[in-house]
């Protein structure tokens, strides 16, 4: 099936059609793009990706790179950019990282091969990021979100915001010996969480030793090897923060294990608000993060680096969403 046929059967010139057929439609009235897009559909007309890759020069394609897709958390944000992108005319791939540097580069050159027309970074590190410096070299656009590197366009919840916000809840409840499960020390996220969360504390004149932090993976079994070392060496602590609701999960498994109950003599706290955490049987206070939001937004600034207009980084607002597993010191 040929732009012609649909042409001849629409009674109107070809470049009509290609226009109507295009993803903005643009110089064509909206009846004509209508009729015109119903015949093709009816005649089972499909565009060629590939043929008009080579035509125009533009794949219209945006990759996404994410450190995993079974994070409840990075698939909101996956989901949030894949909707946007296509509100503006894009597809989108998206591949998978494990948050392994030389992966990272593989599935980068894998997108790249594919002639996508701009990347957003999802699994940025500060360790080094050998994949944007790549990305600057080559010129190609790209937007990160979730996670931030000084200098780089970004869209991200303001962490260091959120850090605070889980310290100020604390303390208002009294705690003074408290912990943090820290998360991996390459990601911003997990930095800027705990940095929020600990300069909190220590504006209130609480101490807060390098011992109280622990580092971890960011999954349910990191938070629960972090809190067990925590809980091991500081067994007077009242309180641990968690950097993601995953990774508090797995702390509540630890205070447990060694004869605490949250919510009842020991508080935990997550980020992100994932919907597990109101259902859990001790429902679990977090941070709320807007993910989708931040997939969404990415996007669209990824859309204006695209078309060269400048665009601005953004720093998304955190909320406070207390729950039953904090509670005060008695």
């Amino acid at each position: 099936m040929t732009l012609a046929q649909i042409a001849r059967r629409a009674g109107v010139h070809v470049s009509t059609v290609s226009r109507s057929l295009a993803a903005n439609s643009t110089g064509v009235g909206s009846s004509t793009v209508a009729r015109v897009r119903a015949i093709a559909a009816e005649m089972g007309y499909f565009r060629d990706p590939a043929a008009t890759t080579l035509r125009t020069g533009r794949s219209g394609v945006l990759g996404i790179l994410m450190p995993r897709l079974t994070d409840y958390v990075l698939a909101r944000i996956f989901e949030g950019a894949d909707e946007a992108a296509h509100g503006v005319g894009y597809t989108t791939v998206v591949a998978s990282t494990n948050d392994d540097p030389g992966l990272r580069i593989e599935r980068l050159d894998n997108l790249l091969a594919r002639r996508v027309e701009g990347l957003i970074i999802g699994d940025a590190r500060l360790d080094g990021d050998e994949l944007v410096k790549s990305l600057d070299r080559r010129g190609v656009p790209y937007v990160l979100v979730n996670r931030r590197l000084r200098g780089h366009l970004s869209v991200t919840t303001d962490d260091v915001l959120g850090g605070q916000l889980a310290g100020e809840h604390m303390l208002e409840l009294g705690h003074t010996a408290m912990g943090v499960v820290a998360g991996p020390d390459y990601a911003s996220t997990c930095v800027e969480r705990t940095h929020g969360f600990v300069g909190r504390a220590l504006s209130a004149g609480i101490p807060f030793p390098d011992s109280c932090v622990q580092t971890s993976g960011a999954d349910v079994e990191g938070g629960h090897e972090a809190a067990n070392a925590l809980l091991t060496r500081h067994p007077e602590l009242t309180a641990i923060f968690a950097i993601n609701d995953f990774a508090a999960i797995g702390a509540m498994g630890a205070a447990r294990e060694h004869g605490r109950t949250p919510g009842r003599d020991i508080a935990i706290i997550g980020y992100n608000d994932i919907p597990l955490a109101r259902f859990l049987p001790v429902p679990l206070s977090s941070v709320s993060s807007p993910m989708a939001e931040m997939g969404h937004r990415g996007a669209l600034a990824l859309n204006e680096l695209i078309a060269g207009r400048p665009a601005e980084p953004e720093l998304l607002t955190p909320r406070l969403c207390p729950r039953d597993s904090t509670v005060a010191v008695r």
